[in-house]
């Protein structure tokens, strides 16, 4: 496949020590075993100085309190408090000064942050989405992405997951919705 690097973000969802560290409080070995793929992505993408997107999934203490019903805290525990280890972006990733690091609340990376905006600003259509966790964040962003009209394109073998038949769920609801799954080796930046 084919991409225009001009037009193109990579977009590398929730890479961060308390999902891909053993130590952290939601790791799932799927997430470290996808920082490789994504570093490839990566190099290639910056070669072909594609712009670069991370994503940091970050609560705080009294984040769900006054809410009615969506409270992350009770389906999965505290994680990635604001100003923890956990909350950081895996060291094995180079995130540089012209990268964009958007710190979102929820599993969305639309909902209440600048993604779009930073997008659009740099005449972004396309995105290719990579990270973790599959059924979580990388599909409600990937979603969310393709209801704002870009096209979101799920790198498949650099996605992470608690177990692979929700990485299976998550790939083929993205391809029958609203985007498409590549896998990094067709990935062409021209």
């Amino acid at each position: 496949m084919n991409v225009d690097p001009d037009s193109t973000a990579v977009v590398v969802v929730d890479m961060q020590n308390g999902f891909c560290d053993p130590d952290g409080s939601l790791y799932a070995p799927a997430s470290e075993d996808v920082i490789e793929p994504i570093r490839e992505l990566l190099g290639r993408a910056r070669e072909a100085e594609a712009s670069v997107v991370f994503t940091r999934d970050v609560h705080t203490q009294e984040q769900f309190e006054d809410n009615h019903y969506y409270d992350e805290f009770d389906r999965w525990g505290e994680h990635v408090m604001e100003g923890t280890w956990e909350a950081d972006i895996v060291d094995d990733f180079d995130v540089r000064a012209d990268d964009h690091v958007v710190t979102k609340y929820t599993y969305d990376a639309f909902y209440q942050t600048d993604l779009e905006g930073y997008l659009n600003a740099h005449d972004i259509h396309d995105l290719l989405i990579c990270g973790t966790l599959a059924n979580v964040c990388v599909l409600h962003t990937a979603g969310s992405a393709g209801l704002r009209d870009f096209k979101p394109m799920l790198v498949e073998d650099a996605i992470g997951y608690i177990e692979e038949d929700h990485r299976d769920y998550a790939l083929e609801h993205a391809a029958w919705l609203f985007g498409e799954g590549v896998e990094l080796d067709d990935i062409e930046f021209e």
